[in-house]
């Protein structure tokens, strides 16, 4: 489309930029060996987009005409900084041979994906594994600083502090941006997986921003979970995807035609998807036949406990809190002890809950965590101590940041609190 309209194409650049800038920079990395050097490329190739695409058209393949555009940006500016520096002139040379080679043309189903390949540089064994998730994240899925620090319940400039060491790890140790081959493959995957899951998690139940989900990030971690599970057919692998598409099976359930959240046991299951679910139960299945799986696994089989109960009340909540026990003894942590304790409050009462929650509060672990002081602050209104319920939203309220989370906390509060 010769000579569209500026305006036009600038929002045809944004949208692709959302959509496909983290794919153009992992090809980029791939290309030019350097993080700082290919984020600056591709920031260049889209500017490029925004002065040329009005006038010669949005080409037919704009991430192919982004990647030429960025590492062709790269290698001017390695020349221009050459001037000053004859070590920048000959990596210019050699940055320019490789960008000829034939493996610029793979394809996005070819097991060498860019995004795949940078997750596991991002996550090679000689970075700390707190590292490899936040680089990962930061890089990989294009998240914030900020957004990464809430996933992790620490501060932003801890999070920052990580990346930077971790790419001049990368850099000084001349790490290799590659899937590793079938005997290194294995020692890799559980960080691999995590941040697979991270992603998923960030795009299924955002840690803020105005909707109840961000299905980009969920759909690009979906896919790289197909990508893995036919790369290593692990039964882990399995397992995290089997409980993507279980969790995802709900996503049009979760809002409101007005962009409010609906919690699981209000959610219309009519419009689950099914075939998501089939494909879900059938991976959960292959996993646990396995007998060799892990946490992932075990929480695929509690959302297929959810997926496959016709109605709320027709879950069988004993079934998901004896699952609970079980991931509580592989994986213990507060926020599986968490939903352990939801899952004992729906079985044995409020009260029995409450005593965990307030178990795990006591002991330091969560106070941070807004989804502790709602879960508190249900089971509370559930028991009509609705001071108690009042207070523990309003903690609630001051820790989350998600826009439609916060809205359904101020109307629970409002409920125990009507002068609030």
């Amino acid at each position: 489309m010769p000579d569209a309209p500026s305006g036009d194409v600038r929002l045809t650049v944004e949208a692709i930029y959302r959509t496909e800038s983290r794919r153009v920079l992992a090809t980029l990395i791939r290309l030019l060996g350097d993080f700082e050097l290919a984020e600056e490329a591709m920031h260049e190739s889209f500017v490029a987009a925004v002065e040329h695409w009005p006038v010669g058209g949005v080409p037919a393949n704009p991430r192919t005409w982004l990647v030429s555009t960025g590492r062709f940006k790269a290698i001017d500016a390695l020349r221009r900084r050459a001037r000053f520096d004859s070590q920048l002139a000959e990596l210019a040379s050699r940055t320019e041979s490789a960008i000829s080679h034939p493996s610029l043309d793979a394809t996005d189903d070819d097991v060498e994906d860019d995004r795949l390949r940078l997750i596991f540089t991002c996550c090679h064994p000689a970075l700390p594994r707190d590292a490899q998730t936040a680089l990962t994240l930061r890089e990989v899925c294009g998240l914030t600083t900020e957004e990464i620090a809430r996933a992790f319940l620490v501060g932003a400039p801890t999070i920052a502090q990580r990346i930077v060491r971790a790419k001049a790890k990368i850099r000084d140790a001349h790490i290799p941006y590659q899937v590793p081959g079938h005997a290194e493959l294995a020692d890799r995957l559980d960080a691999v997986l995590q941040v697979i899951y991270l992603l998923f998690n960030e795009g299924y139940s955002p840690s803020a921003g105005s909707t109840v989900t961000r299905q980009s990030l969920s759909a690009e971690a979906i896919r790289l979970g197909r990508l893995l599970v036919e790369l290593l057919l692990e039964p882990e692998a399995v397992g995290l995807l089997a409980l993507m598409l279980l969790h995802e099976s709900r996503r049009t359930a979760r809002e409101s035609s007005e962009g409010e959240m609906i919690l699981l046991d209000e959610q219309d299951r009519t419009l689950w998807d099914r075939a998501l679910i089939a494909e879900g139960l059938q991976l959960v299945e292959q996993a646990l036949l396995s007998r060799r799986f892990g946490p992932y696994t075990l929480q695929a089989a509690i959302a297929a406990v959810h997926a496959e109960a016709t109605t709320a009340a027709a879950t069988d909540w004993r079934q998901i809190a004896g699952l609970y026990d079980v991931l509580l003894r592989a994986e213990p942590s507060p926020i599986v002890a968490l939903n352990r304790a939801v899952a004992i409050a729906m079985c044995d009462g409020p009260v029995a809950g409450l005593l965990i929650i307030d178990q795990i509060l006591r002991r330091g672990d969560l106070v941070d965590y807004h989804l502790a002081h709602s879960a508190r602050a249900e089971l509370c209104r559930r028991l009509g101590h609705l001071s108690d319920a009042a207070a523990a939203y309003r903690r609630a309220l001051s820790l989350a940041t998600l826009e439609p989370e916060r809205r359904f906390l101020e109307r629970r509060l409002r409920d125990c609190d009507p002068g609030t």
